[in-house]
């Protein structure tokens, strides 16, 4: 996902260097170790919303503590590429990372589902696949193979579908459409014509700007309008289908991880869930009055057609089971996953559902309402 990093991808020549002193030190006195971690991060400064997280983590650690567990928190780039975080760990170069793990779909398509997958979970039902309906066991399986322990560490909500320089209206639309897009979604809207594109966050701009490419997908409003996409194309569709509640995990190093004091592996696990609920909720908080501003500028908002979605969801379907007929990894996750998620729909589609397009549709009527004179 280094369509959410608005760096250049640097500090690659470090990606294989050891960890230049020991993480843990004697023990501290009359207590605890003194114990400094490193921890690099998928995301810039810029991108507060989950660069935040990272930071409350390590905050977290420190303030619980007394500062014994220090976490030293370094942006994309500044030690490693944005996505060269899981590597960094995997290798020992970093104790632990901030990042999506889709980004690594290109090395394993199982990583996905650590993060998001086309007409997947939305958030509340990844984190109950996460932490109740056996998700976590089953990707910390997955993830011991790479030498590293997975934590739920934020999520981003469902996601808009991107920027559009035209209107796209049918399946027949998409044809030839240059789209930034990656991984598996990117593999679905291939097989109905579109050209996927895989372009470097701080290319993007220039390359809408100039016709080089027709669309693009990156997070949300917030942070959308940090990086001016509405100026230069001025069609903003939703949702995006492949990311209906898009998980960022913290990466620690198995070896790390298994020399930290268990009462550290309390407080880091707990700060974990506390950066989970606390990412979505500020995403929750800051777009509202960021897609305001979008509208204010000239924004035309969009939902994708029936007919676009419709095609969107069987291809994706047959995508996910052609993986899963050829990868026995992506298999054993997918099937109790698919599982999960079919009796979720079923369940949100009861309360949830009712609750929620009630009160839309009786928030649109007060607003319709003519105003009663005094």
């Amino acid at each position: 996902m280094e369509r959410r990093s608005f760096l250049k991808k640097a500090g690659a020549g470090l990606a294989g260097a050891a960890v230049a002193a020991p993480a843990l030190s004697q023990p501290a006195v009359g207590g605890l170790p003194e114990v400094k971690w490193r921890m690099a991060l998928s995301w810039p400064k810029s991108l507060d919303t989950l660069y935040d997280g990272g930071m409350l983590i390590a905050n977290r650690c420190a303030a619980a503590t007394g500062g014994k567990f220090n976490i030293k928190v370094f942006p994309a780039g500044e030690i490693v590429g944005a996505l060269q975080v899981l590597d960094a760990v995997q290798n020992g170069t970093v104790e632990c990372g901030h990042t999506a793990s889709y980004y690594y779909f290109g090395k394993e398509p199982t990583f996905a589902f650590s993060s998001a997958v086309p007409f997947g979970l939305n958030t509340r039902q990844q984190n109950a696949w996460m932490y109740h309906g056996g998700g976590l066991e089953l990707m910390r399986e997955f993830f011991k193979d790479y030498n590293i322990v997975n934590f739920p560490a934020g999520n981003t909500g469902a996601q808009m579908g991107g920027w559009f320089r035209r209107e796209v209206k049918t399946v027949a639309d998409l044809k030839g459409l240059k789209f930034r897009i990656a991984g598996l979604a990117g593999l679905v809207l291939a097989k109905l014509g579109v050209v996927p594109q895989q372009i470097a966050a701080a290319d993007i701009y220039p390359a809408l700007e100039k016709g080089t490419i027709d669309a693009v997908e990156f997070v949300g409003p917030y942070d959308d309008e940090k990086i001016g996409l509405y100026k230069v194309a001025k069609y903003y569709y939703y949702p995006a289908w492949w990311e209906g509640g898009t998980q960022a995990d913290l990466l620690v190093n198995i070896k790390a991880w298994g020399a930290l004091p268990k009462e550290y592996q309390a407080i880091f696990e707990a700060a974990c869930a506390e950066a989970n609920v606390s990412i979505v909720a500020k995403h929750d908080v800051v777009n509202p009055p960021a897609l305001k501003r979008l509208l204010a500028n000239g924004v035309k908002l969009l939902p994708f057609s029936n007919d676009i979605m419709v095609a969107c969801y069987k291809v994706a379907q047959e995508v996910m089971d052609e993986i899963a007929s050829k990868n026995p990894k992506f298999q054993k996750v997918y099937e109790p996953w698919k599982k999960f998620r079919d009796e979720q729909v079923q369940w949100f589609s009861i309360a949830e559902n009712r609750f929620d397009n009630f009160m839309i549709a009786a928030q649109r009527l007060s607003q319709q309402a003519p105003k009663k004179k005094k």
